[in-house]
């Protein structure tokens, strides 16, 4: 089996882009987000995208294939809302395990045809963990601060949940992702190690947070410091940033990360920031020479795209971090 340790240390490795960009392109309907399964479900299923590894698996397989023909070394399965606490919008609880399981065999298999092809660049998977629609660090409700509407302890069994399954379909790593509550990453962190003391077996982690706005902090109010200061307990694969920025705004956050961590260092920014109907305008070609300073202020060892990038974004990444050598960490720590 190819490892991602050893192939950290030689090249930059590629992540994938958007998932949800690629499947709006589907424009799927109620009943292809249902499918034969759910055709009589009682409640709508329309915009559940994890769904869609069980409804429309063909499509998901495409977007994965898409992103390796396009450079990617890494794709994320399609999990991103996989736990209780995310399906319950959807009444789904019940097929969490299932659904993960599922999106995870789907990366496998498309990412071992593109190992075949070419065992000198292997392909990795990702379990996509995101941050659930709940926060454990601040009161939803602002006339009583001390309210939390979800505990720890309801996250960490939400995502051990999803990890396990995740395993079991065959993630060579994970990825906890978009982090705008810390305390929520924690849950997350803690449900890994559990499953790895259970299993007795070690798996390697991606963590990323997400800067909201140019405050320099997440959304539960962590500087880029606090926020690495609060993760790096475990030992992880790389931290970074995705999401809510585009590369350009982005880059003073990973220059601080840079500076004080010897993990390796991820990025996916999105396509720039949304235009007034919600879409992202940044061509692959804008991305692509934002994305080179990071590679010439050597501060990234995994780069990939978040919302608004496509399979074109990510071939123009590929094809110019191929020229450049992974961050080597000059932080003293």
């Amino acid at each position: 089996m190819p490892n991602i340790q050893e192939e950290i240390k030689k090249r930059i490795l590629v992540l994938d882009g958007a998932m949800g960009t690629m499947l709006q392109r589907y424009n799927f309907s109620e009943e292809d987000f249902r499918g034969e399964q759910f055709k009589d479900f009682p409640h709508p299923l329309k915009g559940n995208n994890d769904l869609l590894s069980l409804t429309q698996p063909k499509a998901i397989k495409e977007v994965h294939a898409l992103y390796f023909e396009a450079g990617a070394d890494i794709v994320e399965t399609n999990t991103f809302s996989g736990t209780t606490i995310g399906m319950a919008d959807y009444h789904l609880e019940d097929y969490v395990y299932e659904l993960n399981y599922e999106s995870a065999k789907i990366a496998r298999e498309v990412a071992d045809e593109f190992t075949a092809k070419n065992p000198e660049k292997p392909r990795f998977v990702a379990g996509s963990i995101g941050p659930t629609n709940r926060t454990a660090s601040m009161s939803p409700d602002v006339n009583d601060p001390g309210y939390r509407a979800v505990t720890f302890d309801d996250l960490r069994i939400a995502y051990k949940q999803q990890v396990e399954a995740l395993m079991d379909g065959g993630c060579d790593l994970l990825l906890v992702e978009t982090i705008f509550d810390t305390l929520n990453a924690k849950a997350a962190l803690f449900a890994i190690e559990q499953v790895k003391e259970e299993r007795n077996i070690d798996i390697p982690i991606m963590v990323s947070g997400t800067i909201t706005d140019a405050s320099g902090r997440t959304l539960s109010g962590q500087t880029v410091e606090a926020f690495l200061i609060s993760v790096s307990h475990i030992p992880l694969l790389s931290v970074g940033f995705n999401c809510a920025l585009g590369a350009d705004l982005l880059k003073p956050y990973l220059q601080t990360l840079s500076h004080n961590t010897s993990f390796n260092i991820s990025a996916h920014p999105n396509a720039g920031l949304p235009n007034a109907f919600g879409e992202y305008d940044e061509t692959p070609e804008q991305t692509q020479a934002l994305i080179k300073e990071y590679l010439e202020d050597n501060l990234i060892n995994i780069i990939g795209g978040c919302c608004g990038t496509t399979p074109g974004h990510i071939k123009l990444i590929a094809d110019i971090a191929k020229d450049y050598k992974p961050r080597v960490s000059t932080a003293v720590m």
